[in-house]
């Protein structure tokens, strides 16, 4: 199976480096068929002319801002039966790519496979907050997915989905913005096919995000769209805020 690695990357020259190098360091230790497309997203710095220094990496342009545009663009210069979508201040861990590889081998109606992140940015204590908030999560994913069959969970930035089961399920939603971005995918493909979370797929990532905004808010807001998406089809809420190095 050919993957095709989808990275959406808005102003990203500072933390894209690092996503890359995880990238190609997993490639090398697990040989496989395998593309890696950046999607330069509305950039209005070097993330772009970055990105496109690495002869390995297809760039890709999309210039209308918006993260799940951004993923639909990559989407469709994809030649990969298995799209990965990670985020550009991601890293993948020793051995991501050869349990994504094997899962999707075992199991052909295994339809998204998506793992925790790993805030490796954040203090002890508050990563250890983020652990509880997977844990409820994953028992809201047993019971919706399993038993009611109204839904799963996914975890944007570290999820694979079988491109014929994501076409099936409709593709990406473009009219939203960021919230709700991956249970939307995840309610929509787990009509039809398997969606698997796994503690066993973790990933990196910068935890800039609930450092500035609050672990607890954050996890309320991250939790409030969970919720709606999956019981209304919509996420909550429709703004967000970009939070890159300059942002204090």
């Amino acid at each position: 199976m050919r993957i095709s690695f989808i990275i959406p990357a808005y102003n990203e020259e500072q933390r894209l480096p690092a996503c890359l190098e995880a990238v190609e360091r997993e490639l090398h230790r697990t040989p496989s068929d395998a593309e890696v497309i950046v999607v330069n997203n509305a950039s209005t710095d070097r993330t772009g002319e970055l990105a496109r220094g690495y002869p390995w990496v297809r760039v890709v342009d999309e210039p209308k801002k918006g993260l799940v545009r951004a993923r639909h663009a990559g989407l469709m210069a994809a030649t990969g039966e298995l799209i990965a979508n990670i985020d550009s201040d991601t890293m993948l861990p020793e051995g991501w790519l050869a349990t994504v590889l094997r899962e999707f081998a075992r199991d052909e109606k295994l339809a998204a496979l998506s793992g925790p992140f790993i805030y490796y940015d954040l203090p002890p204590l508050q990563r250890a907050s983020v652990r509880v908030f997977y844990f409820f999560g994953y028992l809201s994913h047993l019971v919706n997915h399993h038993i009611f069959r109204a839904g799963a969970m996914l975890q944007g930035g570290n999820f694979i989905v079988r491109r014929t089961h994501l076409e099936q399920a409709g593709g990406f939603d473009t009219s939203i913005e960021f919230y709700g971005e991956d249970t939307d995918v995840a309610r929509r493909v787990s009509k039809v096919g398997k969606v698997k979370w796994t503690f066993r797929l973790p990933m990196y990532a910068s935890g800039r995000r609930l450092a500035h905004e609050g672990v607890i808010m954050t996890g309320l807001r991250y939790a409030g769209n969970y919720l709606h998406t999956l019981l209304r089809g919509r996420p909550l809420t429709k703004t967000y805020t970009d939070i890159r190095e300059d942002v204090v």
